[in-house]
């Protein structure tokens, strides 16, 4: 059973997408779905962004996307990131099959992950990205296992956040904001507050075995 990684490149995921590449042995690491041979029997579609045309999904038998969210409850983007934001600390993640839908396809396996409500955002990003991981292994060590399910119940769906959503207001306290504070990227989109008519940034760390 050949197996293909396929994300883009450029995004947080690709590192450990070479690390997945290595744990499934065989595995065949892709940056463009158009590159993927019909050899392949599974693609497993991880921190992809480009859109893909029904045709190559037919000549894989699977094509699988792992998603942050009890589908089909929050569908769309950055799911683990607004739960957060909602102040949850079990996150599910669902691995279904893609298809041309909006995170509509049939559902295979569904598992949480327990937060303990202090990550910061690369934190979050790796345990996100090892849960990823494995149930892309666990996957295939139990292919017969799984079953497709069809997805049940009222679907919602998240928008994509922007730089405009790292804002923090300043007549709240940073306890009431610190779910904000721990999915913002310092590097990429850090938190913010604007006031006198002029924006400042704000970064947090973790400051660890710190001496008194």
């Amino acid at each position: 059973m050949r197996v293909a990684i396929l994300t883009s490149p450029n995004q947080w995921f690709l590192p450990y997408a070479k690390i997945l590449t290595k744990k499934i042995e065989g595995s065949e690491l892709f940056n463009d779905h158009r590159h993927i041979g019909s050899d392949f029997e599974i693609v497993f579609i991880l921190g992809y962004h480009q859109i893909i045309g029904e045709h190559y999904l037919e000549i894989h038998k699977h094509n699988l996307v792992v998603h942050a969210s009890n589908l089909p409850k929050g569908k769309g983007w950055s799911p683990m990131f607004w739960q957060i934001l909602e102040g949850k600390s079990e996150i599910p993640f669902t691995l279904f099959e893609a298809s041309n839908g909006v995170d509509d396809g049939n559902i295979y396996m569904q598992k949480t992950l327990e937060l303990t409500g202090y990550e910061l955002h690369d934190e979050l990003r790796n345990k996100q990205a090892y849960f990823n991981m494995g149930m892309c292994a666990d996957f295939i060590e139990n292919y017969t296992k799984y079953q497709p399910i069809k997805q049940k119940g009222k679907e919602t769906f998240y928008k994509k956040r922007t730089s405009k959503d790292s804002e923090l207001d300043i007549n709240r306290s940073i306890k009431d904001q610190f779910n904000l504070l721990r999915i913002v990227s310092n590097d990429h989109y850090p938190a913010f507050f604007e006031i006198g008519g002029k924006k400042y940034t704000l970064k947090v760390d973790e400051v660890e075995n710190e001496t008194r």
